[in-house]
Parts: C-alpha cells; sequence; structure tokens
C-alpha cells in the first residue's frame, strides 16, 4: 500500500466535494444556477435538484485544480479528480431523485461512494493506486465525510449535519 498516492487522493476528494459546500457558504444564493436549470424528468422529478449548482462545480474544478498543481501532481489530474467526482455527486443526486428522495437528503454510502470512487478509478493508473488503496481511500473518504459533515454543520458551514 502506497502511503502518498492515498494521502494525495484523500487530498483531492476532499477539495473536489468540500469545494461546493464552501462556496455555498462563502456566496450564498449568488451565482447558484441549478445544474438541471429546474426541468424535470418523464417521471415528473428533478433530474439533479436545486443543490447541484453550477458554481458547486466551478468551484470543486477550480479549488482541485490548484490543489493538484500544489501538491506537485498537476493541473489536470487535480481538474479531472474534481469533474469526475462531481459526476459521481451528479449520478447519485440523480439516483436519490428517482428514489424521490429530496434534495440534500442523506442516502448512506450513496452519497459518498461514487464521489470517492469514480474519480479513485479515473485516476488510479496517474495517482498509482491499486485496488487495495482504491478501497482503503474510499472507505477512509467516507468515514472521514460522515465526521467532518457533523464538525462542518456544527460550525454553520454545512445546512444538514450529513
Amino acid at each position: 500500500m502506497a502511503t502518498m498516492p492515498i494521502l494525495y487522493s484523500l487530498f483531492l476528494l476532499t477539495l473536489a466535494n468540500g469545494s461546493p459546500v464552501v462556496a455555498k457558504k462563502l456566496f450564498g444564493s449568488s451565482f447558484a444556477f441549478s445544474v438541471d436549470g429546474g426541468y424535470l424528468l418523464f417521471d415528473g422529478r428533478p433530474i439533479f435538484g436545486g443543490s447541484k449548482t453550477v458554481r458547486g462545480i466551478i468551484a470543486s474544478i477550480v479549488v482541485t485544480t490548484v490543489g493538484g498543481i500544489f501538491v506537485g501532481l498537476g493541473y489536470e489530474l487535480g481538474a479531472l479528480m474534481a469533474i469526475v467526482a462531481m459526476a459521481g455527486d451528479l449520478f447519485s443526486s440523480f439516483l436519490k431523485r428517482r428514489m424521490n428522495m429530496p434534495p440534500s437528503s442523506q442516502a448512506l454510502g450513496l452519497d459518498q461512494v461514487p464521489e470517492s470512487l469514480f474519480p479513485l478509478l479515473a485516476c488510479r493508473e496517474s495517482l498509482g493506486l491499486s485496488f487495495v488503496d482504491i478501497f482503503v481511500v474510499v472507505l477512509v473518504f467516507f468515514v472521514g465525510e460522515l465526521g467532518i459533515s457533523r464538525v462542518l454543520y456544527t460550525l454553520r458551514v454545512r445546512d444538514q449535519p450529513y
């Protein structure tokens, strides 16, 4: 198991998935354009829901790109990590809407696994990760995200404790 690739992965995943939360706190409702434009699918439900914003995706890409440069992995890897993490997050939201769950509701596992697993698989070779490393990072991200979310809720950075 390679320690530095695991730490770099956790760092970039934290930036990618945390940046939209911080951007929401910093900017409030400014620049909060819904990714799905408020459109509904044939099932009458939103595609992703109002909590998925262009602002959040842009914040994730910009911050994680800078993070990739900061740790010496390059802007390309940082940007790829963010883009695929956001795709995983949108995938989760899409599934939650199909399950008739409201935006920002908790779905344990579904809220953490795609947004960590998808980017790790996409960046596996570039980061030199084994499948065991990926399992460890997803597990640590899962547990860490649950703990950090509570802290951020207490500090009033997050609107929900999960």
